[in-house]
């Protein structure tokens, strides 16, 4: 892992989708046990973490379906690589050829339950994961970057497909409760509807191209440390291992050289916060309550 400085910068390419089955649970029990250890490294400086959101796109051969249109946002109009078929984003395709390409769909999901006719739309998870970048992008404006983990963990517990919550009202209802500003988000997220580019949902296709050693994002979830795509187990223990060996030596974080950095709880005596894994509720699951088992806000 590379080592360069004294603060580790890395990214979580993931979705706000609990429809895909052990793929949508891993991340979501993954958001879940990190959520301690990524405010801690945050809050003290010692990390920079960004969420990343796939986007998908539709084959230009249904591209007037009722499929892609089920799929898309903005009008689901997207540029084509005339040549190799590979979908880039306008800006990259039009410093390469403007012949080359031709307008069709924008920014794309798969249906989350891959049937067309019920449940939710591909489109919609498109907003939410752009709501979710949104998110984050102001909580770093107001100097809270990791309140975008709280975000997406009490979102997973109240906003869950599973339970028919994944709506823009349960969303909303989130982001007040952390003390964020709606009217901030929605004027990042834009119009949906437009038919225009979405400069948020623009910039992750950007990013989605590799560039050095760390090659093109193409499967969920992916983990990139220090600009190198991470190989392990998405888990709780082994990632903070990775991220730890992303510091320059001399200058890893207690949490890093504490001893119960491989489970329990400890505690970061810089920020006055402790850690550790999340307490079950009776029915063996996790409640909204029992969050607090994550990341604890100690009080002298």
């Amino acid at each position: 892992m590379p080592h360069p400085d004294e603060r580790v910068e890395y990214e979580l390419w993931t979705n706000s989708n609990d429809e895909c089955g052990p793929l949508c649970d891993e991340q979501a029990a993954f958001v879940r046990s990190f959520r301690g250890h990524a405010q801690i490294l945050e809050r003290g400086g010692y990390a920079r973490f960004t969420p990343h959101y796939i986007t998908w796109y539709c084959p230009e051969a249904f591209r007037l379906t009722r499929q892609c249109q089920s799929q898309c946002i903005n009008h689901g109009r997207y540029v084509v690589h005339a040549h190799t078929r590979h979908c880039r984003s306008r800006k990259l395709s039009l410093v390469k050829s403007l012949k080359r390409c031709c307008w069709l769909c924008r920014y794309c999901a798969p249906d989350p339950e891959e049937d067309f006719g019920e449940g939710y739309e591909g489109k919609q998870v498109v907003v939410e994961n752009l709501r979710q970048l949104c998110v984050h992008r102001v909580a770093n404006e107001s100097g809270r970057p990791w309140a975008w983990w709280d975000f997406a963990m009490d979102y997973k517990l109240r906003c869950s497909m599973k339970e028919k919550k994944y709506s823009k009202a349960c969303a909303e209802e989130v982001v007040a409760s952390l003390g964020l500003s709606l009217e901030k988000v929605l004027a990042c997220m834009g119009d949906p509807d437009a038919d225009a580019d979405n400069a948020v949902l623009s910039k992750e296709q950007e990013d989605q191209i590799g560039r050095g050693s760390r090659g093109d994002v193409t499967i969920l979830p992916t983990l990139v440390i220090n600009d190198v795509q991470y190989r392990g187990k998405l888990e709780r223990t082994a990632v903070l291992r990775a991220v730890c060996a992303g510091f320059k030596e001399g200058t890893e974080p207690q949490v890093c050289l504490s001893h119960d950095r491989n489970g329990g709880c400890w505690r970061d005596e810089a920020t006055n916060v402790r850690a550790g894994a999340v307490r079950p509720d009776r029915s063996g699951g996790t409640s909204a309550s029992s969050t607090t088992y994550i990341y604890e806000q100690l009080r002298r």
